[in-house]
């Protein structure tokens, strides 16, 4: 949904508001005819060079993740890198460039990331569908909802006729896509098992009260494995930084506070 937002909808609603299409420098790094610009000196000599006048420019980079770090040559020191952080940082000092950048959650959105930019931009998350945006390519809403409940609002949900082939396509995202996004980025080795189950003990306690030690112990008492509460603390962190859950706290109306 990301790259369809912005290169397409956003970039329709520039052109329809005056801004000339030269105005508009757009590139993915996910396609092959643009490999040399995940060199990120190529990728900021790139920009530059669309730029030919004091005119306002939108800048659209897709797939940053894509982009590589690369050894700096003005600096001995091997570990001194050079990212797609220092290219944005030095493009937003300038006031003509409005810059916009699509990332996988996987590496463009860890926290880590979004510090480098802190107080300098603003990050738009990208939601599955709602119901009222799913219903509306229904002409039946009692199965719009049938549908939207047991299978979610994403929305190549509704390219897929049966509930055999919704559910396949939705577990094979899952697995194949978020949950490895999450071993690979944080470096679990054989944990995809133990991070399903935990979803599975989370998903079930939705709208219920729970925390590391009840989980750890459920653990215990369903799977016959122990695993500390510190490590589940951990696991759920990840699994929020990738937006698989979302963590609601319990606030304390005596105490005020969470």
């Amino acid at each position: 949904g990301k790259s369809y937002l912005l290169f397409e909808l956003y970039k329709n609603y520039l052109l329809k508001n005056d801004i000339e299409k030269n105005q508009i420098i757009e590139i993915a790094l996910d396609d092959v005819e643009n490999l040399e610009y995940r060199d990120p000196f190529k990728l900021n000599e790139y920009v530059k060079s669309k730029i030919t006048n004091d005119k306002k420019y939108y800048v659209f980079i897709d797939e940053i993740q894509f982009s590589k770090s690369v050894k700096n040559p003005y600096i001995e020191n091997d570990d001194e890198k050079v990212t797609f952080v220092d290219v944005l940082l030095g493009l937003m000092k300038r006031k003509n460039l409005d810059i916009y950048v699509t990332g996988s959650n996987s590496k463009m959105l860890s926290t880590d990331v979004l510090t480098q930019f802190r107080d300098r931009g603003d990050r738009i998350n990208i939601y599955p569908l709602s119901f009222a945006e799913m219903s509306s390519c229904y002409d039946d809403k009692d199965k719009a909802w049938e549908d939207y409940y047991l299978c979610g609002g994403m929305p190549v949900v509704l390219e897929h006729k049966t509930f055999e082939e919704k559910s396949r396509y939705l577990k094979e995202l899952f697995e194949e896509t978020y949950i490895k996004d999450v071993i690979g980025r944080n470096k679990l080795a054989n944990s995809e098992e133990v991070l399903d189950v935990l979803l599975d003990f989370v998903s079930s306690a939705v709208g219920s009260y729970t925390n590391p030690l009840k989980l750890s112990n459920r653990y215990a008492s369903e799977r016959k494995e122990n695993i500390s509460n510190n490590t589940i603390a951990k696991y759920l962190s990840y699994l929020e930084e990738a937006y698989i859950l979302y963590a609601v706290k319990r606030y304390d109306i005596k105490g005020s506070k969470y």
